[in-house]
């Protein structure tokens, strides 16, 4: 299995980005050296596809399949992207407050410690569906770890498209995400301009 082992800092200074997208708190102090020199527009595009990728915790072939189920979707393919992209379940406990980062959510679900609508799921590119129950199953609820975490993450922002209840440690998908709540900074129609050469 292909793993990213970039340090996390270093990427979101190249790509541009906020840490805090990914949930980490700290902050880089240096600059980026080529701040100054022309991007073609190709490589605009391809810079918004490293920042979705990267955000998501994607590789290139899912992100190419992604990019495909949504074209074939009503309505706009950029737009759809980003909707299955934000339904990913790794996403979603991370959305909930489950996980401190993205990198940890995923590690959570690949730990076997969710359940979607009572059965457990330890794939990270699973799927949600509006009205599914996503918990943190019974064994897990009271470990040290996930005390940690919801300390950490007890005041942060749960999107409108969510439902939680920390104390039993459960989500409700309300709906699936419309682009307007989701607050990614990445720009899908280049993303889209750039497969549809």
């Amino acid at each position: 299995m292909a793993v990213n082992k970039v340090p996390v800092l270093k990427r979101c200074r190249s790509l541009g980005l906020e840490p805090s997208y990914l949930g980490y708190d700290k902050k880089s102090n240096r600059e980026l050296k080529r701040a100054n020199k022309k991007v073609s527009e190709y490589g605009l595009q391809l810079r918004e596809k490293q920042k979705a990728k990267f955000i998501y915790g994607v590789l290139e072939k899912p992100f190419r399949n992604y990019y495909e189920k949504a074209d074939r979707m009503k309505g706009m393919t950029g737009t759809n992207l980003m909707t299955i992209l934000e339904s990913r379940l790794d996403n979603v406990i991370f959305r909930l407050g489950f996980a401190r980062t993205r990198r940890e959510a995923r590690q959570i679900v690949d730990h076997k410690f969710v359940t979607v609508n009572g059965k457990l799921v330890n794939i990270p590119s699973y799927l949600v569906k509006a009205g599914d129950i996503v918990e943190i199953n019974e064994k897990h609820k009271n470990i040290q770890r996930m005390k940690d975490i919801i300390g950490v993450t007890g005041g942060r922002l749960i999107p409108e498209w969510l439902d939680v209840d920390v104390e039993k440690l459960q989500g409700v998908v309300k709906e699936l995400p419309s682009r307007e709540v989701i607050d990614v900074p990445v720009d899908e129609m280049l993303i889209v301009e750039l497969y549809s050469k």
